[in-house]
Parts: structure tokens; sequence; C-alpha cells
């Protein structure tokens, strides 16, 4: 297998925010982090936490950036199915539960398409992003996300105490 360069070039772009954010501080409202032991991500969120909103999530968007995505947040852990109605972009999603474990994925999400994405049970917050990006950055399952909407008691990776 050869070396990707656009791989590496998308990847260190992404660590190289990450690394800022870190530096920062910050565990904000507006940005989420992933890690594992393919490195880490950063994205900047739009939040999804009550009916309307999940209802609506990316639905009409013709383009979103690289680097942005959209939280939905659940009040409890429960089983979850998705699917892309009205979604007229390629996503990608990432199921975690209520600790910040990334317990389910789905990739490449077809825009359009009504076809249900169950993403488990046991599923509090669920992540999405540009299509094509869980592949790039190597994103699985068991990966962490570092999130102020997750209970920081309970936390796999909590946010810095400030």
């Amino acid at each position: 297998m050869g070396f990707d360069f656009k791989k590496y070039l998308t990847f260190a772009i992404a660590v190289a925010g990450s690394a800022a954010a870190a530096t920062a501080g910050d565990c904000d409202m507006t940005s989420l982090n992933l890690r594992g032991d393919w490195g880490q991500a950063q994205f900047s969120i739009e939040i999804a936490d009550d009916v309307a909103e999940r209802a609506q999530g990316l639905m009409n968007r013709e383009e979103m950036a690289r680097t942005a995505g959209m939280m939905f947040i659940y009040d409890a852990p429960q089983s979850v199915t998705f699917w892309m109605r009205n979604t007229l972009i390629p996503l990608d999603m990432i199921f975690i539960d209520p600790s910040g474990l990334v317990t389910s994925i789905h990739e490449n999400a077809i825009p359009l398409d009504e076809t249900p994405i169950p993403g488990g049970q046991g599923v509090q917050y669920v992540l999405e992003i540009n299509g094509g990006l869980i592949a790039t950055f190597g994103i699985s399952v068991g990966s962490q996300v570092k999130h102020p909407e997750i209970d920081q008691k309970n936390a796999l990776w909590p946010c810095p105490v400030q």
C-alpha cells in the first residue's frame, strides 16, 4: 500500500486544528473533539437538542464546511434510527454512548435516501459530518468524544477543569 498524500494532508490539518484548540483549553458547545488510535480531530458543530431541531437536522443544505458537523443530543440513551430525507449532501454518522464512546458508525449515507440507518442501542449523541471523513481520518468504533454536553463525571475524555 502506497503513501496517500491527500489523506495525510487532511489528517495533518485536522491534527493542527486540534492541537491549537487543546492549547487554548477549549471545551465549548461549538466544537467537538474525537480521538482514537488513529489520532485526533476537531469539528465545529451545531447542536440539535430538541425534537424540532433533531427532525430538521441537516436537511436542505447544499454544502457544509469540511470540518463542520451537527451533534444530535438526546435526553437519555436510546435506540436511534436516521435517514437522509431531504438531505442533499452525503454524510457520515457517528453514534455515541453517554460516556462519549463511539459505538457505531455509518459511512457515506446517500443523499435523499429514505432507507433507515440504525445507530444501535444506548445512543445518546449522534455526530453527522461530511461523507468520507470517517475513512479519511480513520475514525472507528471505540474512539472517544470530548464535549461539555457529555456528563463529565462519566466521560471517558472529560473537559479540562476550569
